[in-house]
């Protein structure tokens, strides 16, 4: 069977053809530790500068609240043993009642002296080596830290399901050197997706290329997937980086041909979004089958696609930016 040939050409350099193939790579099980630079701003009320002596002392206090069986923090209720042993509420059934230091039966003891220090703690943030210097109450600390903005970036690739997670700087060199990500510079971009046989929609058609502009980095997606029994093409931006800041570009994508033409303008997604959670959200340019023939002249022979595309950075968001701080 005939392979999916994609090609790309940037407008920012001279007239230069990329070809790139749908590759498949292998998975890559990396574990690495990152810096993430990140400007994050600061309240003197809530936040505090997290010293090297407080974080040793803080792990030290939160390994008592460790579970020894799922080692997650616990939270109330707090189980514990005849003996003293505790484990959390969620483990509590997964060990049949019995406690895995001792296996004496466990009972509905309570360790309620143990859930009234956990109210009176407060520990630094778990990414605190990378940057953040919150202080959160033992029973906020979760729910920072699923929000902080200085947790990793999972990894946006979208070929298969790839646990690799750091800062925007690493994951750039993660694309290029694991993934074999085409990368580029440039705001604007001019891709052709050819399929030889356009009746065989496949989930797993997918691209990836990012691009560099405004100092930022951008994930353009194009794939073939089922929508309900219709099969459609979908092409969607995301940005490399928090939601607060993608919010600051646009983008637009435009198809076409035979005298048809589709257009799509809209915000990127940030890569903290998921490429599932984009692409079921519809939020891109949908093309479907029928259409997308269409452009290519409708004899359902051979399926060409011409996508072309502009990112730009919203001018307006600056100017009430600087209006705001003149008033304050």
């Amino acid at each position: 069977m005939e392979e999916d040939r994609i090609e790309c050409v940037t407008s920012s350099i001279p007239e230069r053809l990329y070809e790139a193939e749908v590759n498949y790579p292998q998975n890559h099980n990396l574990n690495h530790n990152h810096n993430h630079n990140h400007n994050h701003n600061q309240s003197s009320k809530s936040r505090r500068k997290v010293s090297s002596p407080l974080i040793s002392s803080a792990n030290s206090v939160v390994e008592i609240f460790e579970c020894p069986v799922c080692a997650n923090s616990m939270y109330p209720p707090i189980h514990q043993c005849h003996n003293g042993h505790t484990l959390c509420s969620a483990c509590k059934t997964r060990v049949h009642n019995r406690c895995p230091t001792c296996r004496q039966e466990l009972g509905e003891i309570r360790c309620l002296a143990l859930e009234k220090v956990a109210e009176s703690l407060e520990l630094p943030c778990k990414y605190s080596s990378l940057g953040c210097s919150e202080i959160s109450p033992y029973y906020s600390k979760v729910k920072h830290e699923a929000l902080c903005n200085y947790r990793p970036f999972s990894c946006p690739y979208a070929g298969y399901e790839c646990s690799v997670a750091g800062d925007i700087p690493f994951l750039i060199s993660h694309l290029r050197d694991d993934h074999k990500v085409d990368m580029h510079t440039g705001c604007t971009f001019n891709h052709r997706y050819v399929k030889s046989n356009p009746l065989e929609v496949d989930n797993a058609t997918w691209m990836l290329t990012v691009f560099h502009c405004f100092g930022q980095y951008f994930c353009l997606h194009f794939e073939a997937f089922q929508l309900g029994m219709a099969p459609v093409y979908m092409a969607f931006l995301r940005f490399m980086g928090d939601e607060n800041d993608a919010r600051r570009y646009s983008y637009s994508l435009e198809v076409g041909g035979c005298g048809r033409k589709l257009t799509w303008e809209g915000t990127p997604r940030s890569i903290r979004d998921s490429h599932r959670k984009v692409r079921d959200s519809h939020d891109g340019l949908v093309i479907q089958r029928k259409l997308a023939l269409s452009f290519s002249g409708g004899d359902k022979k051979e399926l060409k696609l011409r996508i072309t595309g502009r990112i730009w950075k919203e001018q307006n968001l600056e100017s009430a930016a600087c209006i705001s701080n003149l008033c304050n």
